[in-house]
């Protein structure tokens, strides 16, 4: 049986671990085109399509346990957790456990797990600046975010807009969502927002997590 293109080939090669390890130290963000293997991407992009048109998508929120709502006016994107059910999704987080070891080994960062989940953008949707976690109340370390999108349009809007992290109102990065692009930041401490884009924008956002066990209970919400 042949094997599909992704499996052939490094989702990170060595080098963008290398490059994102360094500039995670640098500046506290990473942003490298190119840098996702394609084939994976449009295989990712495929599932995320589908799952969009038949409604398989839940309405993503904001906080987490009693604290979580629904909040249009602030995020507006579509979400399915990643749960290895394809080999597609498998392949990707597999690359990324390979990143939470290179991490873990350069940075001593303790990384304890990986989450994920795609976000579908519709048109006219956005995300507001926000931080993936504030310091000393969660367990979210770094951040990542894979785009799936082939041959993203100049004007298509949906750029992640990333401030600097002793500045909120500094812009340092605007990353086009297109495929093979990657993005990784540290949770706590860089802004960043969504644009509104202007036709459909698909997107793997993840997180690399610290255990954050407390009284017996596993990992509870903040």
């Amino acid at each position: 049986m042949m094997l599909s293109n992704f499996t052939t080939s490094p989702v990170l090669t060595p080098a963008v671990q290398v490059a994102i390890v360094d500039a995670l130290v640098e500046q506290g963000w990473y942003v490298g085109r190119a840098a996702i293997n394609l084939d994976l991407c449009h295989a990712l992009h495929r599932e995320l399509s589908h799952m969009a048109e038949h409604d398989a998508l839940e309405e993503a929120g904001i906080g987490r346990g009693q604290q979580h709502h629904l909040r249009k006016d602030i995020r507006g994107d579509a979400i399915h957790w990643l749960d290895r059910q394809s080999e597609a999704q498998r392949h990707y987080l597999d690359a990324m456990g390979e990143l939470q070891q290179s991490l873990n080994q350069a940075l001593f960062l303790g990384l304890f797990e990986y989450e994920a989940h795609f976000a579908h953008y519709p048109a006219g949707a956005f995300y507001q600046r926000h931080l993936d976690s504030f310091r000393g109340r969660a367990n979210r370390v770094i951040s990542t975010v894979g785009y799936l999108n082939p041959q993203w349009p100049s004007d298509g809007g949906g750029e992640m807009v990333i401030y600097h992290p002793d500045d909120a109102s500094k812009e340092v990065a605007r990353v086009v969502p297109e495929a093979g692009t990657f993005a990784c930041f540290l949770s706590e401490t860089v802004p960043h927002e969504v644009l509104p884009t202007h036709q459909p924008r698909a997107s793997i956002a993840g997180w690399f997590r610290r255990n954050a066990s407390l009284g017996g209970v596993l990992d509870p919400a903040r």
